[in-house]
């Protein structure tokens, strides 16, 4: 959405394919979970009197329309892409199989996961987790708009103070808003770290791939 009210900034598309296009120089295998909020919030229409399972589905939607937008971007800097849903659409895209999308990615091929994980009541933050541990990735980056895992939301508290380092228990423990409780726990059951850094920093996507401390690391 970037600095508009609704709908897709390409400026900012563009600045995400050019930040992906540093890291997939190193070498690194690069999968990608879109949310959809910039176009359709399925529990903002629950709470408008919505189907809570229509709307999800709306959602995903939402988020293949995203994937697109981010794949057209990244092949015009000259990636090779493959988009896989979790809802077949067979004329724009492939549909989720794991053993199709690890070779995409030994292929060196950016693979972008859309439509979550077609299914009703789960978050793109729980799609994230699943295809993580599906594809067996070594973490999973959280871009935010904020630079880590704070004390409070550091847009509303300025008292709020930032973790360098924390432990999948304290975060329990303390209440704080990573991701839902189930992608969180499914990383938790499956020892994968989760890094939560501020994406729309030019430079911090670069820095974290090789090994700089960027963010908060929840572990």
């Amino acid at each position: 959405m970037g600095e508009q009210n609704y709908g897709i900034d390409i400026n900012r598309v563009n600045q995400y394919a050019n930040e992906i296009k540093e890291i997939h120089a190193l070498g690194i295998e690069i999968a990608i979970v879109i949310g959809g909020g910039n176009i359709y919030r399925g529990l903002s229409a629950e709470k408008a009197g919505m189907d809570r399972v229509q709307a999800d589905y709306m959602g995903m939607l939402a988020t293949v329309i995203n994937s697109m937008a981010l794949q057209d971007a990244l092949e015009k800097v000259g990636l090779k892409t493959r988009l896989l849903t979790a809802i077949k659409m067979e004329q724009i895209c492939e549909p989720f199989i794991r053993r199709r999308a690890v070779r995409h990615l030994e292929k060196g091929r950016i693979v972008i996961f859309g439509a979550g994980t077609g299914n009703p009541y789960f978050t793109t933050d729980t799609a994230a987790s699943l295809r993580a541990i599906e594809i067996n990735a070594d973490a999973v980056l959280k871009g935010t708009r904020v630079d880590g895992i704070y004390t409070a939301d550091p847009e509303k508290d300025a008292t709020a103070t930032k973790y360098e380092h924390i432990s999948f228990s304290e975060v329990y423990e303390k209440g704080l808003n990573v991701m839902d409780m189930t992608a969180f726990t499914l990383c938790q059951e499956n020892n994968l770290p989760i890094i939560v850094f501020d994406m729309n920093k030019p430079g911090n996507l670069k820095k974290l791939a090789s090994g700089e401390h960027i963010g908060t690391i929840v572990s």
